[in-house]
């Protein structure tokens, strides 16, 4: 049994791992790739194990929670690595509710597909502002670069994602670096769709569960944008799907695979699909009688995987 799995089996804290071998001890606060993981909790799923991780993200400047699920060959071959989809959560939610609640291990675990889900926003910053609603600050990070005066120096969702992140479980974890994907719910939808489009060429493939579609004309999105990047609207444009697709050869984009409830209560207040371009590689699909909750995508994360399966596994 290699270090690391027995640290993941004995919940212990983990010393960075290196590539090669071996493993370097280090402090919680160390930089980069060469930061301190360690093992919040373990459970075993489909053969496979759900882990939840802490470290400090230089980006954010503070420590993170993130969680991920490794299918079982990763525990059965020590020298496989496997493609990884980036989850991102909604509002108010935090790297637990997806890998408690989407039921995705079973189809995880058949196309040997790891999935990370990281937090919403940074956490305990102690920022003006930061936790008086639900839609701003702690768990509405909205995966973007803040430059307004109170969070430009945390609220860097955006290269968390994209750079530190993926670098981090790239260097600890069975992760097979460029076979990355990301798909995301409501807040994390828009992420997902942004961070795609803004990246094409790192990840294979996006999907998104009920994102917020046109965040310039909802009052989630206006007033987020409005807190992290100022009064001038101009800049808010390169954080919105829409504006993002009306500058992309859509001819030539891999299919992106939406899918929004009919029975959502924000559909057309703050989702705003009828938003979208019009194109065969925007497949939108309207489900009858579905609502924004995880029941919706729990009935669809299967469709979801495949889509993923498809693109990484190519």
């Amino acid at each position: 049994m290699t270090l690391l799995r027995l640290a993941r089996a004995t919940g212990t804290v983990v010393p960075a791992l290196l590539r090669g071998g071996g493993v370097r001890l280090a402090s919680s606060k160390a930089s980069g790739s060469d930061a301190a993981l360690e093992i919040v909790a373990r459970s075993k799923s489909f053969g496979g194990y759900v882990t939840r991780y802490r470290h400090y993200a230089e980006t954010l400047k503070c420590d993170m929670g993130f969680a991920v699920y490794t299918p079982p060959v990763c525990e059965t071959d020590p020298a496989a690595k496997c493609p990884t989809m980036y989850w991102l959560s909604g509002l108010t939610c935090d790297d637990t509710n997806f890998i408690t609640k989407a039921g995705a291990q079973k189809y995880l675990a058949e196309n040997n597909l790891m999935v990370v889900c990281p937090d919403t926003s940074p956490r305990g910053c102690n920022l003006p502002g930061e936790d008086d609603a639900y839609d701003f600050g702690t768990g509405a990070g909205f995966y973007i670069s803040a430059t307004t005066e109170h969070y430009k120096d945390h609220y860097h969702m955006y290269e968390y994602i994209t750079q530190e992140l993926p670098s981090f479980v790239e260097q600890h974890l069975p992760a097979l670096p460029a076979a990355r994907s990301i798909l995301g719910h409501s807040m994390g939808g828009l992420g997902a769709l942004n961070l795609y489009l803004k990246n094409p060429t790192q990840y294979k493939t996006v999907s998104a569960f009920s994102p917020i579609c046109n965040p310039i004309n909802c009052a989630w999105g206006q007033k987020a944008f409005r807190g992290y990047l100022g009064d001038d609207e101009a800049t808010w444009q390169a954080w919105d799907p829409c504006m993002l697709l009306s500058q992309t050869d859509l001819d030539a984009l891999p299919e992106i695979l939406i899918s929004q409830g009919l029975a959502d209560e924000f559909l057309e207040s703050q989702l705003r699909p009828s938003s979208l371009p019009k194109h065969k590689n925007i497949r939108l699909e309207m489900h009858e009688g579905y609502d924004h909750s995880y029941y919706f995508i729990a009935s669809f994360i299967e469709q979801h995987i495949k889509h993923h399966a498809a693109a990484l596994t190519r």
